[in-house]
């Protein structure tokens, strides 16, 4: 299995908040982290040395934190410098541990610096910025930049934490004043500025901060963080995307009405349903906010096929399958639709029986897709049975995503998504969503999040921790007796309760192991 070897720093929040919803706090993992640069401190300095740990007001001051309290403890002579006023902290993990910072009377000494003209030379043998972090993206306002040119003209060892302040950890660029270290200790995994910037950070330094590797193995509310952004007070309607459902026949009239009101749920601004006439009044009646276009007949065919092609224009990305049916008409309609999908260069999710057509084509796919098999669908699509222990069956579904050239998220008790080079697990959702019509949700929130720009892998493993999240919260009101419908009003929920971080870890006692 291949995970990413450098992370953004949104990518590293999302981490930590999958994290911390596998039960490692954010308070663990900062005492782990300041642990560490003080172990680095112990490693190159004995204890007669005097520290100087220069904090600002968000996580990175609480690791500093952290650190000076280490040190202490292990009796060297420190002095925290606070670049700003304590009750601003940002970081409840940092308030924390400054509040035990205060109560240490003795053993180290505290300094608030209010403004740029309280500034004095660092006097440390060893000089530790803990100011910013991640967070940078432009040029250091003051009182930060007259800091940092402080902690640069200072004689002593410079460390410093996760990436030097001035430094954008995404870009590697610094403008302006930056600080320039001897070592920098970053954690968990370089971030990907770092690796552009290696001029600027003196020695590179890694440690693990105890992050389980569950943090980027197993879907968590992290990547549903990912998979969304804000919203301005300037957003137009369109912004957040534009969705063609295509599906339903004269057997099915459900399965497409879900996935659009799925979509609806995530956040689309606008679902087109493309339906057979014979129920395109069944699918317009689950809804009001449903736009349907009228396929003239009782399935999806070579002659009303035609009736889409002024719709590729208007949409972000396409869902095709739900509902469909396998008449030879219809397979040789998908995969004409397919073929406009490909020529317009739209994303598009493909579910249910036109998964079944796919293997017609005899070819991949050549535009950004998910695939939403069961079990007996992607061996249908693949002619291979996902087979053995679960690491196993995560290997089979990443060789044929990557022959296939698409993302495969292959639904079970545990989700399987891969892309062909990265492979991942979701645990959500329980033995009631085995009922019809969850699949066909799962479409429309996964096809919602790429319709919103989201590539496919991301919006796979998104969707199947939202769907299988929102059935679990079902099923805690309902038990087993649930009905897919159930899930599109948990949606919303479980999106915003991922998103700040509130999200519960909670499963049905599944036995799997990796």
């Amino acid at each position: 299995m291949i995970l990413d070897e450098t992370l953004t720093a949104r990518e590293m929040r999302a981490v930590e908040m999958n994290s911390e919803y596998l039960g490692v706090s954010r308070l663990m993992l900062m005492e782990n982290a300041g642990h560490a640069v003080a172990e680095a401190v112990v490693e190159r300095f004995e204890s007669k040395n005097r520290v100087a740990v220069v904090c600002g007001l968000g996580g990175n001051g609480g690791d500093g934190f952290v650190a000076a309290r280490h040190l202490a403890a292990a009796g060297y002579p420190v002095e925290v410098l606070l670049l700003g006023r304590p009750e601003i902290i940002r970081s409840d993990e940092a308030i924390v541990n400054w509040k035990a910072l205060k109560r240490m009377r003795h053993s180290l000494s505290v300094r608030e610096i209010r403004d740029s003209e309280e500034i004095t030379p660092l006097n440390g043998d060893v000089v530790i910025d803990a100011l910013i972090g991640t967070g940078v993206s432009g040029p250091l306002s003051s009182p930060y930049r007259e800091m940092v040119k402080a902690i640069n003209e200072a004689s002593g060892f410079k460390i410093a934490v996760d990436i030097p302040t001035g430094v954008d950890s995404n870009t590697g660029e610094a403008h302006g004043e930056a600080v320039a270290p001897d070592l920098t200790l970053t954690f968990h995994k370089p971030k990907t500025g770092l690796i552009k910037a290696s001029e600027r950070l003196g020695q590179l330094v890694t440690r693990s901060i105890g992050i389980p590797l569950e943090a980027e193995r197993c879907a968590g509310p992290g990547d549903v963080f990912l998979a969304t952004r804000e919203r301005s007070p300037e957003a137009h309607k369109g912004d957040f995307g534009t969705l063609l459902v295509v599906g339903g026949s004269e057997t099915y009239s459900g399965a497409p009405a879900l996935t659009a009101m799925a979509a609806y749920a995530v956040g689309v601004d606008l679902v087109y349903v493309a339906a057979p006439e014979t129920v395109s009044s069944v699918i317009a009646g689950f809804s009001p906010n449903l736009i349907t276009v009228k396929l003239k007949g009782s399935r999806l065919n070579q002659k009303n096929v035609e009736k889409l092609d002024p719709l590729y224009g208007k949409v972000d990305a396409v869902a095709i399958g739900p509902g469909l049916g396998l008449h030879d008409e219809t397979v040789e309609a998908v995969n004409r639709v397919l073929d406009e999908v490909e020529d317009h260069k739209l994303a598009v999710l493909i579910d249910a029986d036109a998964l079944k057509s796919f293997p017609k084509r005899r070819d991949k796919i050549t535009t950004e897709a998910v695939f939403t098999p069961h079990y007996k669908e992607f061996e249908i699509l693949t002619g291979k049975t996902p087979k053995g222990s679960l690491e196993e069956r995560g290997e089979r579904v990443r060789k044929e995503a990557s022959r296939l050239g698409t993302t495969i998220l292959l639904k079970g008790s545990v989700d399987i998504m891969s892309d062909g080079e990265r492979t991942r697990f979701n645990w959500t959702g329980n033995p009631g969503m085995t009922v019809g019509g969850t699949g066909d949700v799962l479409s429309g929130v996964t096809a919602g999040f790429i319709a919103m720009g989201i590539k496919a892998f991301q919006a796979a493993v998104a969707g199947a921790f939202v769907n299988g999240a929102a059935g679990d919260s079902v099923f805690r009101e309902k038990g087993h007796q649930l009905e897919a419908s159930d899930l599109i009003e948990k949606i919303p929920f479980a999106i915003e309760e991922s998103r700040a971080g509130r999200m519960e870890h909670w499963d049905v006692r599944k036995t799997h192991t990796l």
